[in-house]
């Protein structure tokens, strides 16, 4: 059945071809926009993950077949949680890289998969069955939980491998020789030289030599394939976690948490660097590759690449800049600001003067500097954050000397434009983290009047909100303010804000 969809879809093409002149037709194939190209091609997608590989390791290692892709595609690294959402481990990594939801959903913290909810959160080749079952589904896995848990039955075939260079010539043999759709390869020697050796010895950067020689062979199997020219292939590369220099992983240093999505294919920028992409994307990015919208009752954490939108936090990245008293960070690390972008404010008239300079009142951070201030205070856990978020944290800004008084600050939003009379919805990322005295309120105003509370926080709250309020006849424009305060207390980051209507 697969065979034939893709023989007619050339056979249209041979067809189409054969009513022009010869040179004409070469032309035509030759001239047509990449996108009118692609959408009369077969969508084809190839996820291949690399145990254990360190992303910050890969300028050392010979890996030509990687960073070819990378040069043709879109490269975006970013960080995993760590404990208490989950270690940095397998289960959890593979997990939520099939699934497109956070451990704190799909409930894998660790090797062993106890309570599991893949009932709730299926990998993605599950939903594809589920949506078509004559989309061809392959998993080929060194390591067994892959191809036994984490991709369950309704998939079409399920392979292991003795070792990565079975698995590697499994997946050769089978992306030459079937008409599979969605391919996904595990290759797990790479976690084995990390746990031996660690990043800092010459065998990790063998093994990762080896993952791209076998790598390159999986590619030129699809590019070799009898069907490729009618074929449009989404080809992505990605980890589960990395390693220590020292060897071993499941903590929350730098190396272990710092993940990547490397994506080659239609709608990916040849040499683009993003810093907006997480791993959860990648199962809702394949989905939509094959024409499958995620259904907003599945509750996925990842969006689709192509709907990924930048804030008006992510437009500081340029401005950031490095460490004033935060001593423990690399000095060249540029990572914070306390200047809002445009249209927004921040209102520190109740705060004491003094404190860690960095978090004097809101500021706006990226994970690599905000979350490496201070390990193992549950900063890992605001995996639901992009890019550059707002962040108000006492318990930093605590850390040197300042006048009396607790934490007390507001974040301003622009004005939104609304409709009288008709709801509208309010959205924003959001990880309220407590630790002692504090409080988080948000509160909302119309045409410049009262606030209005609209949601108070008060335990620990790690989610993406989305609160529906009334608006007032004849209003027009809506403002937000976040108020945290807090003494010596934990954190409160918030990300992506939108008013719809």
């Amino acid at each position: 059945m697969h065979l034939s969809r893709t023989l007619r879809a050339a056979l249209a093409g041979a067809l189409a071809a054969a009513a022009l002149p010869l040179a004409a037709s070469a032309y035509a194939v030759e001239a047509a926009p990449s996108g009118a190209a692609a959408a009369a091609k077969s969508p084809k997608s190839l996820v291949i993950g690399v145990d254990g590989a360190t992303f910050g390791i890969f300028d050392k290692a010979k890996m030509p077949r990687v960073k070819g892709l990378m040069a043709g595609g879109m490269t975006a690294t970013s960080n995993l949680y760590a404990n208490p959402m989950a270690p940095t481990s397998s289960g959890p990594g593979w997990s939520t890289i099939a699934t497109g939801a956070w451990p704190d959903k799909h409930k894998v913290v660790d090797n062993g998969f106890g309570g599991a909810r893949y009932d709730l959160y299926p990998d993605y080749a599950t939903r594809l069955e589920n949506a078509d079952p004559a989309h061809d589904t392959l998993v080929v896995g060194t390591w067994s939980p892959i191809r036994d848990t984490v991709f369950g039955p309704s998939v079409d075939t399920r392979l292991g491998g003795v070792s990565d260079a079975d698995t590697t010539a499994t997946a050769v043999t089978k992306l030459t020789t079937t008409d599979a759709d969605a391919v996904f390869v595990h290759l797990d020697e790479v976690d084995g030289a990390g746990h031996s050796h660690g990043t800092g010895h010459q065998a990790y950067l063998d093994a990762l030599a080896t993952a791209d020689t076998q790598i390159g062979r999986i590619l030129d199997a699809v590019t070799s394939r009898a069907t490729y020219a009618a074929e449009d292939w989404q080809i992505i590369v990605t980890a589960d976690h990395g390693h220590t220099p020292g060897g071993g992983h499941g903590g929350n240093s730098p190396g272990e948490r710092q993940t990547f999505v490397i994506a080659k294919g239609t709608g990916f920028t040849p040499g683009s660097v993003r810093h907006d992409v997480r791993i959860t994307d990648i199962a809702p990015t394949v989905l939509a590759h094959f024409g499958v919208a995620a259904d907003p009752v599945w509750q996925l954490d990842g969006k689709a690449v192509s709907a990924l939108t930048p804030d008006a936090f992510d437009a500081l990245r340029p401005a950031l800049k490095t460490r004033v008293d935060e001593l423990g960070l690399p000095s060249t690390l540029k990572g914070w600001t306390t200047t809002a972008p445009g249209g927004w404010s921040v209102d520190n008239s109740a705060m004491p003067t003094g404190g860690v300079t960095e978090w004097r009142g809101w500021s706006f951070a990226t994970d690599e500097f905000w979350s490496n201030t201070h390990l193992g205070q549950g900063r890992e856990t605001s995996v639901r954050m992009r890019d550059v978020f707002a962040v108000a944290d006492s318990d930093e800004w605590d850390d040197k000397a300042h006048g009396a008084g607790q934490f007390d600050s507001t974040l301003v939003s622009p004005s939104f434009a609304v409709t009288g009379g008709a709801p509208a919805t309010v959205s924003y990322a959001t990880n309220y983290k407590v630790d002692g005295p504090q409080t988080g309120d948000v509160h909302i105003s119309f045409d410049g009047g009262p606030r209005q509370l609209l949601r108070s926080y008060r335990a620990d709250r790690n989610a993406f909100e989305k609160l529906t309020v009334a608006v007032p006849a004849g209003a027009t424009t809506a403002r937000l303010y976040f108020r945290y305060t807090g003494t010596n207390s934990a954190f409160w980051t918030v990300d992506q804000v939108t008013v719809t209507r």
